[in-house]
């Protein structure tokens, strides 16, 4: 563990100092805007403008690190960021504010494509759970800690700003002096979205639906405070609690994927958001303490939904379509982030900020629906797909975009399903033959080693 983290500390600081700003810029801008009387609906639009932002973020990144490496992508879209954000403090022309978290959205894609490729070819296959778990724990970190910020001042002025600049300058310092510059270009993955959408319809509309409920969540959870009369202070502790259910919510996550039936434990995490959800969604005004209470399980109910559809999408795919799938559920997720921030903004103004919870119960319908459509036939799972750790902060920045940048995932797949050089040619022919007359079927233990190599970092 001391050796992970020596190694691999400028990244880990990195991260923190970039969720840090990221996190405390989302909360910021939509009470900033509550304050001034914007509408829901502009309010939902900048908020999808970043989500828009990250899933073209994902192609632009690729481009730019290839030509000019990892760390001057990141340094050069830490300093755009920087920029974007002292944008806002000179003007409040609404739509110039879209297109800045756009560009936001756009680079911090870039920065996270960056620190997850660079993690992943720095790290052996039998220390990347350890090595993503620290990553995970400064991404949550990272973001509370935006909230405790946002806690400690006292208005929303021009000082807020210069502290997210100031985040997203000092980012810049631990990742430019690490010695670990060796890592090497990464290989795009291919999308195949029209077989998955024929092969796992429901569970990629499943990601669309839980996409709309973490994109609202983000970006309108601070305007639902606002409304329940909560101070600036207050919202800072509503926000930094339920992001901190996030990481709470992982490990028990984790234990349960792996002796439960996912699709079961997806409907039962959807009802439970439901039964969740209702008191905040039907009581006009609710007691401090409770609502830290109701949202912090409301948090760990929603946080837990992607790990679960991730995993179960890998349970229904061939091993080797698990780097196209990340990918499309990638984009899946960018895809419902952009529509429910534009969706439940513009309901909040004629009904109210409680349409938010309201929002999140109908989402969870909606999942019950999808998921018990799911193929139950235990023949077609893969035994060992386990459940990734994602953290799911005010980004895209997930595991599942791991595997889909990681420039020897394909080697490895290729490497661990062939069998071993000194094996009859009969042997060969007869695995190959397997290999393409089975494309959609799951893969036995046995073969399927490289891959849980490879998501062990999850």
């Amino acid at each position: 563990m001391r050796k992970t983290l020596g190694v691999f500390f400028p990244l880990y600081t990195t991260t923190l100092l970039m969720l840090l700003g990221s996190g405390l810029l989302t909360t910021y801008i939509s009470l900033r805007l509550t304050s001034i009387n914007v509408s829901g609906t502009l309010i939902g639009a900048i908020i999808a403008a970043n989500y828009i932002g990250l899933v073209i973020g994902g192609k632009v990144g690729h481009f730019l690190i290839a030509r000019v490496g990892h760390i001057r992508a990141y340094v050069s879209c830490a300093g755009i960021i920087t920029a974007a954000v002292l944008g806002h403090g000179l003007t409040e022309y609404i739509p110039l504010w879209v297109v800045l978290r756009l560009i936001i959205g756009l680079c911090m894609m870039c920065q996270y494509m960056v620190l997850e490729s660079w993690l992943n070819d720095q790290s052996e296959s039998n220390q990347r759970g350890r090595v993503f778990g620290f990553y995970m724990a400064a991404s949550y970190l990272g973001m509370s800690l935006g909230q405790v910020v946002l806690m400690l001042q006292s208005d929303l002025g021009i000082t807020t700003l210069l502290l997210i600049a100031l985040c997203f300058a000092l980012c810049l310092v631990p990742i430019a002096l690490t010695t670990r510059t060796n890592a090497r270009h990464m290989s795009p993955a291919p999308m195949e979205l029209r077989y998955f959408v024929r092969a796992i319809p429901k569970v990629l509309a499943s990601t669309l639906v839980i996409g709309m409920v973490v994109g609202s969540f983000y970006g309108l959870a601070p305007v639902y405070a606002s409304q329940q009369a909560l101070t600036t202070q207050q919202t800072g502790l509503f926000m930094a609690i339920a992001i901190f259910a996030g990481l709470v919510a992982q490990f028990p996550l984790s234990w349960l994927s792996d002796r439960y039936n996912r699709t079961l434990l997806m409907q039962i995490n959807a009802i439970l958001l439901i039964i969740a959800s209702l008191p905040l969604a039907l009581l006009p005004h609710i007691d401090f303490p409770f609502l830290l209470a109701v949202g912090f399980i409301v948090s760990m109910l929603q946080f837990t939904l992607y790990p679960l559809a991730v995993a179960l999408a890998n349970d229904l795919i061939a091993p080797e379509r698990r780097v196209s799938l990340a990918a499309c559920l990638l984009m899946a997720f960018g895809v419902g982030a952009s529509i429910g921030p534009l969706a439940v903004g513009a309901l909040i103004q004629p009904l109210g900020g409680n349409i938010l919870y309201a929002f999140f119960a109908l989402c969870g319908v909606l999942i019950v629906a999808c998921s018990r459509t799911v193929k139950e036939d235990k023949s077609q799972f893969v035994p060992d797909a386990p459940v990734p750790h994602i953290a799911m902060p005010d980004s895209l920045t997930s595991s599942p975009l791991s595997p889909a940048l990681n420039p020897t995932f394909d080697e490895q797949i290729i490497h661990d399903t062939m069998p071993a050089p000194e094996a009859a040619p009969d042997q060969v022919a007869e695995s190959l033959e397997m290999e393409t007359s089975h494309p959609t079927q799951g893969a036995d233990p046995e073969e399927d080693t490289g891959l849980k190599k490879a998501y062990t970092m999850l």
